[in-house]
């Protein structure tokens, strides 16, 4: 997946809002969960979020594992997924996405197939840049593998792939064959086989009625070139997942749908409140009725404390992803949970969009419901996975 928030349709929130024939003031978040990790990064103009979270996520694994905080190379992932995907393009001549965006599980294809590099040996911004845009590149290389594709010489080049490589080396730099860390030698296979996270310990997590529970099966999204599986479990399993992996220490690589109202990056909040008058007391029905269309949509989407949320179950989860209202759009890192002043839970979400000027730093806090709803998949430690759970799945 490839969001990026410049694009994103968020609303900017009133002081106040009436909600249950009270006034509400701003949330506010107690943190009752909070898994050390690394500090917030900001994928910039790229539709590199696939990377960025499952970087974060690795780099909260190494915090765990006892390895100490690394600052690992996103560029270095966005890098070889390129490679592979034009690859694997150009294979299926053109019959499959090829594109700046991916999964969690991507990472772990490079890892196990590339190695991976600190960021000290591999920035991505071979121009001294400080932040990565990415718009013409991914445009160049598009075109790049399409024209391959069409193919007019009647064979293949054997020249293209080194030349798809040098567009790569000019946008983002060579990577190296070797490079020096905290006083070590090393190559990219030597540095991921030295961290030892073994990417055949973590797996992605979902829940579907179009396939058979406790079966893994290949998600059916766009972004997912790779043709990974997920393993497939009810909704209420697939939180107990989640719930049990942050109260034991455990971080979660989040795939997710940011897309709609309920999503406030500017309020730092994420949440499906119920949209329905019926459900207003009479008092705010009477206050409903003279509002205009614009004022109806920020009753609900000011993202204060609406005093109910939807209630998210197995089936309709199952319509909204039949009917494309949960997509995936954006890949984040749950790192912990929190409550607000009403004792509701949220889940506190580390983000790739930067911190400054941010009301929670670069994180936001994601409701129950709005996990229930919105989760395409989540990526853990399988040690995380309770063993009640894990042995129904057959792990």
């Amino acid at each position: 997946m490839n969001f990026r928030y410049s694009i994103q349709p968020a609303l900017w929130a009133a002081t106040l809002l009436f909600t249950g024939g009270t006034l509400s003031a701003q949330q506010h978040f107690t943190i009752v969960k909070s898994i050390p990790v690394t500090p917030v990064k900001d994928q910039h103009r790229t539709g590199t979020c696939w990377c960025f979270a499952t970087t974060s996520f690795l780099e909260a694994e190494l915090i765990r594992t006892g390895q100490g905080e690394q600052d690992l190379s996103e560029m270095y992932f966005v890098r070889k997924g390129y490679e592979h995907k034009a690859d694997k393009y150009v294979r299926m001549q053109g019959k499959t996405n090829f594109g700046n965006g991916g999964l969690a599980m991507d990472v772990m294809y490079i890892i196990k197939s590339d190695g991976m590099v600190p960021e000290t040996a591999y920035s991505g911004q071979p121009f001294g840049e400080t932040l990565p845009v990415h718009g013409e590149m991914d445009a160049v290389l598009n075109g790049y593998v399409e024209q391959v594709i069409k193919n007019e010489n009647g064979l293949l080049s054997k020249a293209w792939k080194a030349g798809f490589a040098g567009v790569l080396d000019g946008y983002l730099g060579k990577v190296p064959a070797s490079f020096e860390y905290q006083g070590e030698s090393h190559t990219p296979r030597s540095f991921a086989d030295k961290l030892k996270l073994n990417p055949d310990d973590y797996l992605a997590v979902g829940s579907y009625t179009h396939h058979p529970f406790y079966e893994s099966f290949m998600i059916e999204i766009p972004d997912n070139w790779l043709w990974n599986s997920i393993e497939n479990v009810p909704l209420d399993e697939m939180m107990k997942i989640l719930d049990h992996a942050l109260e034991t220490g455990y971080t979660v690589c989040w795939d997710a749908d940011v897309g709609q109202e309920g999503f406030g990056w500017k309020t730092g909040v994420a949440m499906i409140p119920v949209c329905d008058k019926r459900e207003l007391s009479e008092e705010d029905l009477a206050k409903w009725e003279g509002l205009t269309e614009q004022e109806r949509r920020k009753q609900f989407y000011d993202f204060f404390s609406p005093e109910k949320e939807t209630v998210i179950t197995q089936e309709l989860r199952q319509e909204w992803f039949d009917n494309y209202k949960t997509t995936d759009d954006h890949l984040m890192h749950i790192t912990g949970t929190a409550s607000n002043q009403d004792g509701q839970k949220f889940y506190r979400v580390k983000n790739s969009w930067g911190s400054e000027d941010h009301i929670y730093g670069g994180y936001l806090y994601v409701s129950e419901s709005y996990m229930r709803a919105q989760t395409i998949f989540f990526m853990v430690h399988r040690d995380a996975i309770p063993r009640s759970i894990a042995d129904k799945m057959g792990l």
